[in-house]
């Protein structure tokens, strides 16, 4: 199965950031808590070399908690700041004002020096597409003032937003880049709806996932839809297909309604909390 989504507007994106990183103190990366590797742009780190870091594991409401915590004591490990957040309900939100000072103290003492007070902290939020920038400006700014969708695309130009007095913050396109060198990527990324659905074969797709909830999640399929899980993959995929009343005429088994059914309840925490990339 073979993974590529790179809109040309992306190109231009990235270039645009490129030239604001000049102006900027801190990169506050979202990653999605779920693909905590496979959800972080591999030219944020060289684009990012010489600023302060911060990351957000975004969305881990969704993702197993045990991983939430080895996966923030390895971006830690890695000298990043890291902070779990759920950004649509606002846990874990207030952390973050705190946690931007103490990363950005090394400038703050510098202006300081210079008798430069109250200069406010510049902060480009970077991610990749649907990993929630536009939420989590929205939730961290108290007011609406990013375009939020549940559809990778939605922001196409940056803009400037004050929080207050200290924190400023530049949000920025999702970008992707060119090439996914390991397919297993693309496909984690598929998974958490970070590539549009219509460009994929979602009933492939549904496969893959039933193979890992087997394997890493045994009795999540059980208790979601009161299924055997000792089937195979297909098998598995057409018991829920019955499960759910997903036929066609003359009762022949709609597999792609059923496949949109689990990527939903995946998606959405219903079949439980789930992590993809588990920290090896």
């Amino acid at each position: 199965m073979n993974v590529q989504w790179y809109p040309g507007h992306m190109t231009k994106a990235k270039r645009q950031m490129q030239e604001d990183i000049k102006l900027i103190d801190l990169i506050i990366e979202l990653v999605d808590a779920r693909v905590p590797l496979s959800s972080r742009n591999p030219d944020i780190d060289e684009l990012g070399k010489n600023k302060s870091r911060l990351i957000l594991l975004n969305k881990a409401d969704l993702a197993d908690e045990r991983q939430n915590e080895a996966w923030k004591a390895f971006f830690q490990e890695k000298g990043f700041f890291v902070v779990k957040v759920d950004s649509r309900s606002g846990s874990g939100m207030k952390a973050i004002q705190n946690v931007i000072q103490e990363a950005c103290r090394e400038k703050i003492e510098r202006d300081r020096r210079r008798g430069i007070r109250n200069r406010p902290i510049r902060a480009m939020v970077v991610g990749i597409p649907n990993v929630g920038k536009s939420t989590f400006i929205n939730t961290f700014a108290g007011k609406a003032c990013a375009k939020t969708g549940n559809k990778p695309g939605v922001t196409k130009g940056k803009q400037w937003i004050r929080l207050n007095k200290g924190v400023e913050l530049l949000d920025t396109p999702g970008i992707l880049w060119p090439k996914f060198e390991d397919q297993e990527v693309g496909i984690r990324l598929a998974f958490v709806g970070s590539i549009k659905d219509d460009i994929l074969n979602m009933e492939e797709l549904s496969l893959k996932l039933i193979g890992f909830l087997k394997e890493k999640y045994s009795g999540a399929l059980l208790e979601r839809y009161g299924i055997r899980e000792g089937g195979t993959d297909i098998e598995i995929l057409e018991e829920i297909a019955r499960a759910r009343g997903c036929l066609k005429k003359g009762d022949e088994l709609d597999y792609a309604k059923t496949a949109g059914i689990i990527f939903d309840d995946f998606r959405s925490g219903r079949i439980g909390r789930i992590t993809i990339e588990w920290v090896s």
